[in-house]
């Protein structure tokens, strides 16, 4: 198969997507209000609540979520086959991930900008929402960790993008001046800002930059998590509008630049997909691909951790809540079409299938250097730019979203504290500070912790994260389930994915739990039920709240008709 049929069927099946289908769910089932006063407006404050852009907040939360996840899963699960993982792309962005992603940002939009884990207080009950936020930690925890350990690894691999990466940061400090204090137009601020940017690019191959092997007692690899964790911090505890809406904003542009280069490189030069379309072959000890497709392919078809994104962040900078179709539904389109560009370039990216079979000897082979280095090949061939230079153009890439997906994350696991101390009265936790250092201190602790001194222990805990990201989005689709039954809406739109989800995460949980079992890892053994016990009693505490209003507008529709 070449690779021009399934690019143009995705993109152009993603594109109707959004026309079509999003429009019907922002109209008819969250039915969006222009004259909606949001929180952005009500609690605008300079810091977390700026009425944004729909632009620059769609930049935001696109690469927020898209950090280095729709990467990594789409470009580990085509061992099963291309098609498998094309498929669940597409028509999980489609009629999961948009659905999800503009669901969420409306309901927190329409509870004051409360996230996922408060808002479960609301509507469901406070034994659910202790349950979610558990939940929520863990999958903040992980993506803060195990990202800050591909971030220091391309890093150390690719020492051309160092420069850029940390380049990018000034460039949006800059950016932000320009837009908030020097009130530049936006078409101005966005040209110089891409020229910027890859203009570092273009001087990352020239100086390239490495740390020395060992600093203080800590490997290259060890220092760059602990220098990742230190900006992390600072970047969280800047208002939104000065570091982190900026960088998102150019990510985001370049971001679609890269995919325009690699899409059109593919058009060019036409390249087949050299992987099997169903892998009949997979190596000795790869699961069983149900259900294991649907959460090794999170960000790209749908993940939990948009939730926390947008009711965390987004909801809390919407100038009109119409913006939620753009921002939420187009936000899962544009990583729906990262995941599609990893697919194509682990499977095209090759010059043959015994190149191929090499890299995807085992489960969990392949990942971000399979979507560098075959990204690379297709530009390479396809538009004639040196190896050297695409495959630094794609790693910044990648480290860019992973870098903004950090910055989001780590300032939501913030905010995890500081409710935490309200909803416990500890006011010492509910201040900025303190409840930075603790989001900080558990990401390290867990890095080196678990890790050693090479700092990777975010990886120790990285085989349940499809399974929890997956979890937590089936429980934000059950909150917003119980909203819209709660205000006579159709429901199922949000339920069929919900009941899809849970079946197979439910379905995973348990398959680890045996491999875990097997192979006497008790920490992963202990944490997979700790998961699937607060999943099923989540699951118990939505079901009683949806069967309680189902009875009551039974009874109120009894009522009306005596």
């Amino acid at each position: 198969m070449n690779a021009i049929f399934v690019l143009i069927v995705g993109l152009g099946a993603m594109a109707l997507g959004y026309v079509f289908y999003s429009k019907f769910i922002a109209e008819r089932i969250y039915r969006l209000d222009p004259n909606f006063q949001t929180p952005a407006h009500e609690f605008e404050d300079g810091v977390d609540f700026v009425p944004t852009n729909k632009y620059v907040l769609w930049g935001h939360h696109f690469t927020s979520v898209a950090g280095a996840a729709p990467i990594i899963g789409p470009a580990i699960a085509v061992i099963w086959g291309w098609v498998p993982a094309f498929l669940w792309v597409v028509l999980g962005t489609i009629f999961f991930a948009g659905v999800h992603d503009a669901g969420a940002v409306w309901a927190s939009n329409r509870n004051k900008a409360k996230s996922m884990g408060a808002l479960t207080g609301d509507v469901v009950g406070t034994r659910a929402r202790s349950l979610f936020m558990i939940v929520i930690f863990l999958v903040l925890l992980m993506v803060n960790a195990v990202f800050a350990t591909v971030i220091a690894g391309l890093l150390v691999d690719f020492p051309t993008s160092v420069i850029p990466v940390w380049g990018a940061i000034f460039v949006a400090l800059i950016i932000g001046q320009l837009i908030y204090r020097k009130y530049i137009g936006l078409i101005t601020v966005s040209i110089v800002g891409v020229i910027a940017l890859y203009a570092l690019i273009g001087l990352g191959p020239v100086m390239p930059i490495s740390l020395p092997e060992t600093m203080v007692g800590l490997s290259d690899r060890a220092m760059w998590i602990v220098i990742l964790f230190g900006y992390a911090a600072i970047a969280s505890l800047l208002p939104v509008w000065m570091l982190l809406q900026p960088r998102d904003y150019i990510n985001g542009l370049q971001l679609f630049i890269g995919l325009i280069l690699l899409y059109g490189a593919v058009l060019l030069m036409g390249p087949e997909m050299v992987a099997p379309a169903f892998n009949n072959n997979v190596p000795e000890g790869t699961p069983s691909i149900i259900p294991l497709l649907f959460v090794t392919i999170a960000c790209g078809a749908i993940s939990g951790f948009h939730g926390l994104v947008a009711g965390g962040t987004t909801s809390k900078q919407l100038d009109k809540e119409t913006d939620a179709r753009f921002v939420g539904y187009f936000g899962a389109v544009g990583e729906g079409s990262l995941a599609l560009a990893a697919i194509i370039a682990a499977t095209a990216g090759f010059a043959t299938f015994a190149d191929w079979n090499a890299v995807y000897s085992a489960f969990g082979q392949g990942g971000v250097n399979a979507f560098v280095e075959g990204g690379a090949y297709i530009i390479n061939n396809g538009l004639g730019i040196e190896i050297g230079l695409a495959e630094t153009l794609l790693t910044v890439m990648a480290v860019l979203f992973a870098g903004t997906t950090m910055d989001t994350g780590l300032r939501l696991q913030r905010y995890i504290f500081q409710e935490w101390g309200s909803i416990y009265d500890i006011k010492w936790m509910q201040k900025i500070m303190p409840a930075t250092l603790l989001a900080v201190g558990t990401c390290l602790l867990l890095a080196f912790g678990a890790g050693g001194a090479d700092g990777s222990g975010g990886l120790v805990i990285w085989p349940l994260f499809g399974t929890t990201n997956q979890l937590l989005a089936g429980l934000t689709l059950m909150v917003i389930t119980v909203i819209l039954v709660r205000m006579g809406r159709p429901a199922y739109y949000t339920l069929v994915p919900l009941i899809f989800l849970l079946l197979m995460t439910v379905a995973a949980l348990i398959l680890q739990l045996k491999t875990f079992y097997a192979s006497g890892n008790w920490f992963l053994f202990s944490l997979d039920i700790v998961v699937l016990v607060a999943a099923i009693f989540i699951v118990f505490e939505c079901g009683t709240t949806l069967s309680r209003l189902r009875k009551e507008r039974v009874e109120e529709g009894s009522n009306e008709n005596s």
